[in-house]
This record gives structure tokens, sequence and C-alpha cells, in this order.
């Protein structure tokens, strides 16, 4: 790998090139992704939006080795996800990406502190109790880490699965509509949150999105519609998304651009 190779996988905490994503075949056949290319830069926070349909899911399931791409190449740094066997994927997953779900994901006999130490315990390493410490006083659930699952509210639910995100010191938190269920209190806590993680710890986030207020958070926002990146916005407000929002349903792939704006 030449030098200049390795300075950019240096700089993407992950990339995809030209990704495409089909389901079924013949007269059913669904493009889910038209050939996607777009890089997460080290330490940015990035949403991706589009209408319901518009791949952005699916998008994201690709870059998290969660789902297969049917053309195109992922890379999570220098990783391309093509080659790696089951047994890889795994452990690429566990050791390198950091996940926040909407429905919190947690396990409900454990309590909270075994719910965000339970990757590394699976994995057979230690965990650094300086960073816990940082991690768990940072999103201020100190007092509630004996609780399980259901003694906790969504919002402190929500803070315990960003914990366990962060805790692994993953090189790309991936977030799927990670304050779909939360009120708009909590949901501004976990946003501020994915926002220091970035700021404050040099995270890369990436987050699917569907609110408008839960991008302008985000460095970046890039949309999607019909399965191709049709918008970028960068240090967007919500009026500045919304105003996307409204008009991507008639954006069509070849005829809209990826540049900033």
């Amino acid at each position: 790998m030449t030098h200049a190779a390795v300075a950019q996988d240096e700089q993407f905490a992950a990339r995809a090139e030209g990704v495409v994503k089909t389901y079924g075949s013949g007269d059913t056949v669904v493009h889910a992704l038209r050939g996607v290319s777009i890089g997460f830069q080290t330490g940015e926070f990035t949403a991706i939006m589009g209408p319901s349909g518009s791949g952005k899911s699916t998008l994201m399931h690709c870059l998290a080795g969660l789902d297969t791409a049917t053309e195109g190449t992922v890379r999570i740094g220098s990783v391309e996800l093509a080659g790696l066997s089951d047994k890889e994927m795994t452990k690429l997953r566990r050791d390198r990406i950091g996940f926040v779900f909407q429905a919190f994901n947690l396990v409900p006999t454990l309590t909270a502190e075994e719910n965000i130490t339970l990757p590394q315990g699976i994995a057979g390493r230690d965990v650094d109790r300086e960073w816990f410490d940082t991690v768990i006083g940072r999103l201020g659930i100190k007092d509630r880490l004996s609780h399980r699952p259901s003694e906790l509210s969504g919002g402190q639910q929500q803070r315990v699965a960003c914990a366990r995100a962060l805790v692994g010191r993953p090189d790309i938190i991936f977030g799927d509509e990670p304050t779909g269920n939360l009120d708009s209190r909590s949901s501004g806590e976990v946003l501020d949150i994915l926002r220091a993680a970035t700021d404050e710890f040099g995270q890369t986030v990436v987050i699917v999105t569907h609110d408008p207020r839960a991008a302008a958070y985000a460095d970046r926002v890039v949309f999607l519609a019909d399965g191709a990146l049709v918008r970028e916005l960068r240090r967007p407000t919500a009026d500045d998304v919304f105003e996307v929002m409204k008009h991507l349903d008639d954006a069509a792939p070849g005829s809209a651009t990826t540049g900033q704006q």
C-alpha cells in the first residue's frame, strides 16, 4: 500500500465506493442503493437523512458490516469488508465499531454496568476503568450503574447504550435512529453525548435520523433519495435540513449534486 493510500485510510474511519445493494431479482428486483460513494472523516459527526425507502438504513448496515453490498467496496479504516470471514467480521464489529440503536438493545437481566462492559467481557478484554469512569461521568449515569434497564427511563437506557458504545473506544460509532424512542429532552441529552463523543473524545459518529433537529447536531448532513446521494450540507441549522427534506421526494438521482453547500 502506498503512503498516500495509508494516509487516506487514516483520514477516513469508513468509506463506501460505488456501493450497489439490490434485493430480489428479475421483475421483483429492488434497488436499495445505486452506486453510492462516500467517506466519513475521522473525528467527524455525520447524519444520514432521506425519505422512507431512500436507502439510508441500508447504507448504514452495509458500512457497519451488518449487510453485504451487492457491488462496490466498503472499508472500515484500511480493512475491506468484502474479504472477511464471518469470524473476522464479528471481531471487526466488536473491536472497531460501536452501535447505538433506536430500541436500546440492552440485556434486561443485567445491570447498567454489566450492559456497558458486556462487549469487553465477550472479547476477553479488561475494562479500562479510568476511561469507564470518564465516560459514565460525562453521561451522568454514575448513580444508575446497579439498576437494570426496567428501572431506568428511556433516556437513561439510551445513555447506557451510548456508554457501551464508547467504553470500547471504537473507530466509529453508528446510531440507527438513536433518538427515535425518546422525548425531546432525552433526545437532546443523547445528541449532546454523541456531539461530545466527537468534540471531546475524537470519535467518528454516523447516525441515521428523520429528525432535522437531531441532524443539526452533526458537522455534515448527507441526503439520500431513491438509493442515491443527492445533497450535502455542512454545519446546517434544523431549518436548513427541513428545507432540503421538503423537496427530497422530487430529487432524481441523475439530476442532483452531492457537492458541499
